[in-house]
């Protein structure tokens, strides 16, 4: 008989009890749960025998960081949900093609079902959560209930239908809520990740120290790639004593990883310039920097072997270095007259004296020693008035591209990142009024620029980007910009609670009733403008997106209690569908649970007169019709699917029940087959 679908999330609780079971198998026992069913539990007092050398007492003095409810914020992160995604194709753009995922719901309802297949696969997340300035909103996570009542009601509306409160600084749990928001995010964010990923998060000083604490003790303090301090660029004078005009944004890595024994890095500044070329004996080359260094060993005390003259004659072009100064004295004095002796048979000759510039009031030196210079000046050229000394760079043919009407080549450097960002919010706020055309839409958008770079210093033009908490979507309209500049095809998920716009606010006015509506429209609004401005390079571009919402199950409480309905001789082959449901609903659902990413091509086929899901090129079938046939099992089980799905009522009668197995047994034994 086939076994149901799952469909509740990830029960996180039994993943990590399997995974301590391989480990320290001596640590896992057996209990009686709640429903008289025996199950797998951890003895922690044998766990804390196994992981140090003498038991650590619950009362014994420790370094660590708690709040209150933080042990219910660990349950909210593992306890499963019954919910589901439901698609809208009307609010979409290009469904059918697009790779791009815009999620409807309460994030943490959404982390959850996102982590049976997306569990490792997500590179980049960021995320710019209420900074807890007391007039911002956190979501209302109710810890106050038990397990079994936050597995039953959580995403669900509080007793005045809000998902959001005002966490004024007058709360005696002003920081306890805001953590208790944070802490299970955070935890299911980290398992999203790739075992390269790396997430990127905005805070402001009201919880930057706890946020990064809580950071730490998820990902690891060693996994800390270190702050970025944003400068916003715009002084206010909304503090009595220090003008805030700077963010931070938190980075951690998933993970760290080796590569003979050297960390790889996780981040990776690559700076993109474009040079002027220049063609001479039939080759194209740039000048490239002088052949010195303005940095402390750049002077001549500390490289005394560095300090010749470079005589230069501009009629000939002819270059040759003389050691014509006293090394000696160049290890103490910093007197030119004193340490050189001008070569007065080459000035004779009409010859000029080039040396190093000064560093510092400091005389300086040359990066190559005089033999090398003297081998390798034909690759040398004298330029400005300055006669700055720079070395020619040569470029192949094919890297030459004409901008601004003029030879130019790119030229890729790699580097560590600054600390320091100079990125305007003003910029962000008037980027936003551009593309919606008009103003006070959205406070505090996050600049364009910013999320580019925080996107191309991750270093994967192929990359799955999250943010999850994603306001105004700049971080869409970010990848989007950056896919049309280098040729990426980099896919996002944005999820983002349907706010209520403020009946008062310029948004309502506008015709937006809450936060979803502007930021579906910013990435409609966004690709189009990307492509009108750039049509050549962005033919191929996707600008489209699938609008997700997050949902109650599909299920009927049949699904999740049968014992109940068959104590009442409910028909073995009872509906378990919910009457609003349509079949796209229940394939959504099917995907969330096998494995199977919700961007997936899904193509639709008729086989017997039945209708036919095939997704992602066989990956998934499923049919959802009633009265399926053994004609239309045999055609599915021939295509050989990984994983198979149908309604339990879709049997045609008893007979098809009974033949369903064998028949997958012959065509297609390894298909996983599932019934709703």
């Amino acid at each position: 008989m086939m076994e149901h679908l799952n469909m509740q999330s990830m029960d996180k609780v039994a993943a990590n009890v399997a995974k301590i079971r391989e480990l320290f198998p001596n640590c896992v026992t057996e209990r009686i749960n709640n429903e008289g069913k025996l199950e797998h539990a951890i003895d922690f007092d044998m766990l804390k025998q196994e992981l140090s050398d003498h038991v650590v007492d619950d009362l014994q003095e420790r370094y660590q960081f708690t709040w209150p409810d933080k042990r219910k914020a660990i349950l909210a992160a593992n306890a499963p949900i019954n919910k589901t995604l439901r698609p809208c194709r009307e609010e979409s753009v290009d469904f059918d093609n697009t790779e791009n995922l815009y999620i409807e719901g309460d994030n943490l309802e959404v982390l959850k079902l996102l982590q049976e297949t997306y569990l490792g696969k997500v590179k980049m997340i960021y995320i710019d959560p209420p900074y807890n300035t007391g007039n911002d909103f956190v979501y209302e996570d109710d810890f106050k209930q038990s397990a079994d009542e936050y597995i039953d009601n959580s995403g669900q509306l509080d007793e005045e239908g809000n998902r959001l409160v005002a966490n004024t600084e007058s709360n005696g749990r002003f920081h306890t809520d805001w953590l208790n928001m944070m802490y299970p995010r955070l935890k299911l964010a980290k398992d999203l990740l790739s075992d390269d990923g790396v997430i990127f998060i905005s805070i402001d000083d009201n919880e930057q120290e706890n946020l990064k604490k809580i950071c730490d003790e998820i990902f690891g303090e060693s996994n800390s790639i270190g702050p970025f301090i944003q400068n916003k660029m715009n002084a206010k004078n909304d503090t009595v004593d220090v003008q805030k005009n700077h963010e931070f944004i938190l980075i951690y890595r998933k993970m760290r990883r080796l590569k003979e024994n050297k960390v790889i890095p996780t981040i990776i500044c690559n700076q993109r310039k474009y040079k002027d070329v220049f063609f001479e004996n039939s080759r194209y080359y740039y000048l490239n920097d002088s052949i010195t260094t303005r940095g402390e060993g750049g002077i001549l005390n500390a490289r005394p072997r560095l300090g010749y003259t470079i005589y230069y004659n501009k009629a000939t072009n002819d270059k040759i270095a003389v050691a014509d100064y006293d090394q000696e004295k160049a290890k103490t004095s910093n007197n030119e007259a004193e340490i050189y002796d001008d070569n007065t048979e080459l000035l004779q000759k009409g010859y000029i004296k080039i040396r190093p510039p000064k560093v510092r009031n400091k005389l300086g030196c040359w990066t190559w020693e005089l033999d090398k210079f003297n081998n390798e000046s034909d690759s040398i050229v004298i330029v400005g008035k300055n006669n700055s000394v720079k070395k020619r760079t040569f470029v192949d043919k094919s890297n030459v591209i004409i901008a601004d009407g003029k030879e130019k080549c790119i030229i890729t450097s790699t580097s560590n990142s600054r600390s320091i960002l100079d990125f305007s919010t003003n910029q962000g706020t008037n980027i936003l009024n551009a593309v919606m055309n008009k103003d006070a839409l959205f406070d505090n958008p996050k600049n364009l620029d910013m999320i580019k770079y925080f996107l191309s210093i991750i270093n994967n033009k192929n990359s799955l980007i999250l943010d999850f908490f994603s306001g105004s979507a700049t971080t869409a309209h970010a990848v989007m910009q950056l896919n049309s500049e280098d040729g990426g095809k980099r896919k996002f998920i944005m999820v983002q609670l349907p706010e209520v716009c403020a009946e008062n606010s310029e948004a309502y006015k506008a015709g937006y009733k809450n936060i979803c509506e502007i930021g579906k429209e910013r990435i409609r609004r966004a690709g189009q403008k990307i492509k009108e401005e750039n049509p050549l390079t962005t033919q191929n571009l996707d600008i489209g997106f699938r609008v997700l919402k997050c949902d109650s199950s599909n299920m009927e409480d049949v699904y999740f209690t049968p014992k109940e309905y068959m104590d009442k001789q409910q028909s073995l082959f009872v509906d378990n569908i919910k009457k609003d449901r349509n079949d796209e609903d229940l394939l959504f659902d099917a995907m969330l649970k096998l494995d199977t990413p919700l961007s997936s091509k899904i193509e639709k086929i008729t086989i017997a007169g039945k209708t036919v899901y095939n997704v992602a090129q066989g990956h998934l079938m499923a049919c959802f019709d009633k009265n399926v046939t053994d004609e239309v099992i045999t055609a599915i089980a021939k295509e050989m699917p990984s994983y198979f799905v149908m309604r339990d009522s879709s049997q045609a009668d008893d007979s098809v029940a009974i033949n369903f197995e064998q028949i997958f047994n012959t065509y297609s034994p390894q298909t996983v087959r599932r019934v709703l």
